[in-house]
C-alpha cells in the first residue's frame, strides 16, 4: 500500500502509518536496549548505574538526528549508528555497556514486535467497533426479506440481517485468532550472533527472560534468528481477516450496483463520484476495502517465502518479512477503518430488496413448493413436477404460479390458494431472524470484551 491515504477517504488514518515511521521503530529499538541493560544489571552482568544511564538516554529526542543520518549513510547498517549515538549520549563511563552481548536482529525484531503489538491493539479496537456497528445492522435487517443468491442466481429467500450474521460470525473468529496468536507472536529474542547464547552463556536465557518481563512479552525457547514462523503466522491471520473484509466489501459493492440498489455505503453530501458523470454515487469505501484486502492477501506468500532462511541467519529474509509486515499492517488499518465507516452508515432499501425478491415471479419459492408437494407424492417426483413448471416459467416467460395451478399433478394435492400461499417468500426465511439477533448479541459481547481489555 502507498503511504498516502486512498482517495476515498473521508476516513481518518487509524494511526498505523505513524507506528511504522522510522523514528517510532527506532524508539522501540531503544526501548529494547534499555530493557536489555536493565535485565543485565539485575544479574550483575553490567553495573546498575550503567543500566540507569542507558534508560535515561534511550529517548529518541535526545539523539542527534544529523549524526544518525550520516552514520546510516556511511555504514549502510540497520542499527550500528543508533547504538553509537546511544553510547555517545550515555557517555563515560557507562556508554560502553550499550548493546552488550546482543546482535542487530535481537534488538530490531523484538523492537518491531513492540510496534506490532501497538498495531494489533488498533486492529482489535477497530474490529470491536465494526462488530458493534454490525450488531445494530443485524438487528435492523433481521426481518428484512432479501433474495438469497447462490451462483449469482436467486436461490431461496433470506433476510439482510442473516447476511450480517455471517459477517459477524467470521469477525468474531478473527478476534479469537488474534488473541490466540499473541502469546506465540510477542516474544523477546536474545540469542546473540547465531542464536546460541554464546555471548552471555548461562545468563543468556535469564537476560532474555528479563527483557521479556519488562516488555510484557514471552521469551523464545530457542532464540534462533531463522525462526520466523510466528511472524508469518501473523501475516497469515491478517490475510484471513482481509479475505473476510474483502468479501464483505465486495458484497456491499455488488448490492449497491444500480441493477440491485438494495444498499448504499455512506455518501456524504458533496461527495463527487466522477469528473464527467455528475450522477455517480460510487462505492468508494468498498473499493478501498477490496483493494487493501487484496494487497494484504498478496503478502501471505511473501511471508511464507521469508521463512526459507539459510543456515543460522540471512538478512535477505528479514528484509522480506519486515517489508511484508509494514505493508500488511498499514493496509489492515485502512481496510478496517473503512469497514467501520460502512457498517455504521450503511443505508438499506427494503422496498428494493422486496422488488428484487419478486423478480422471478415466485420462482424463488420452488423449493418450498417441492417440499410441500413432496410430502404427498415423494420428493423426487415433486422435484420433477416443479422443475417442469420452473423451466417453462423461465424460458416461456409465463407466471410460475399459473403453470403450477394448470398442472393436474399439482392440483391433485394443492389448490390455487395453497399454491399462492406457498409462493410467499416472506414465509420462507427459515431461522434467518433468529441467527441475526443471536449474532448481534455475540457481536456486542465480543466488542465489550475488546473494550474491557483495552481499558
Amino acid at each position: 500500500m502507498s503511504d498516502e491515504l486512498p482517495t476515498a477517504a473521508r476516513v481518518s488514518d487509524p494511526g498505523i502509518r505513524a507506528l511504522y515511521r522510522l523514528e517510532n521503530r527506532w524508539q522501540a529499538w531503544l526501548d529494547v536496549e534499555a530493557a536489555l541493560a536493565a535485565a543485565q544489571a539485575e544479574l550483575g552482568i553490567i553495573p546498575q548505574a550503567a543500566a540507569e544511564a542507558i534508560a535515561r538516554a534511550a529517548q529518541f529526542e535526545l539523539l542527534d538526528r544529523a549524526r544518525l543520518d550520516e552514520g546510516f549513510a556511511r555504514t549502510g547498517h540497520t542499527i550500528v549508528p543508533l547504538v553509537w549515538e546511544l553510547s555517545r549520549v550515555v557517555g563515560e563511563p557507562h556508554g560502553g555497556w550499550v548493546h552488550w552481548g546482543a546482535t542487530t536482529q535481537n534488538i530490531t525484531q523484538t523492537g518491531d514486535l513492540l510496534v506490532l503489538r501497538q498495531a494489533h491493539a488498533i486492529f482489535l479496537r477497530l474490529i470491536g467497533e465494526a462488530l458493534a456497528a454490525a450488531a445494530d445492522l443485524a438487528e435492523r435487517g433481521a426481518d428484512m426479506p432479501i433474495a438469497g443468491r447462490t451462483h449469482g442466481q436467486h436461490a431461496v429467500p433470506a433476510t439482510f440481517g442473516y447476511k450480517v450474521a455471517v459477517w459477524i460470525d467470521e469477525l468474531i473468529r478473527h478476534v479469537e485468532r488474534l488473541n490466540q496468536l499473541a502469546p506465540r507472536l510477542f516474544v523477546a529474542m536474545l540469542g546473540g550472533g547465531a542464536g546460541t547464547f554464546a555471548s552471555l552463556g548461562d545468563n543468556g536465557p535469564k537476560v532474555q527472560a528479563g527483557i521479556a518481563r519488562r516488555l510484557g512479552f514471552g521469551s523464545m525457547t530457542v532464540p534462533s534468528r531463522v525462526i520466523l514462523d510466528h511472524l508469518a503466522e501473523n501475516i497469515c491471520v491478517l490475510g484471513l481477516l482481509a479475505a473476510s473484509c474483502g468479501r464483505i466489501g465486495r458484497e456491499i459493492y455488488t448490492l449497491m450496483k444500480t441493477e440491485f440498489g438494495e444498499v448504499e455505503e455512506p455518501v456524504p453530501p458533496g461527495t463527487v463520484g466522477s469528473s464527467t458523470m455528475p450522477q455517480k454515487r460510487n462505492p468508494k469505501l468498498c473499493q478501498d476495502i477490496i483493494a487493501a484486502a487484496a494487497d494484504i492477501r498478496a503478502a501471505v506468500p511473501l511471508a511464507l517465502e521469508a521463512m526459507q532462511t539459510e543456515h543460522e541467519a540471512d538478512r535477505t529474509t528479514s528484509l522480506m518479512m519486515d517489508a511484508a509486515e509494514a505493508r500488511v499492517c498499514i493496509a489492515t488499518g485502512d481496510m478496517l477503518s473503512r469497514l467501520v465507516e460502512i457498517l455504521r452508515g450503511l443505508t438499506l432499501d427494503p422496498e428494493r430488496m422486496r422488488a428484487n425478491l419478486d423478480l422471478g415471479g415466485g420462482l424463488i419459492m420452488a423449493e418450498a413448493v417441492m417440499l410441500d408437494l413432496g410430502a404427498a407424492i415423494g420428493r423426487q417426483h415433486a422435484h420433477d413436477v416443479v422443475y417442469d413448471a420452473a423451466m417453462a416459467a423461465a424460458t416461456e416467460h409465463k407466471r410460475f404460479g399459473d403453470l403450477l395451478a394448470a398442472d393436474p399433478r399439482v392440483t391433485a394435492h394443492l389448490d390455487r390458494a395453497q399454491i399462492e400461499k406457498l409462493l410467499d417468500p416472506v414465509a420462507y426465511t427459515g431461522l434467518c431472524a433468529d441467527m441475526a439477533r443471536d449474532a448481534a448479541r455475540r457481536a456486542r459481547a465480543t466488542a465489550r470484551e475488546i473494550a474491557a481489555r483495552k481499558s
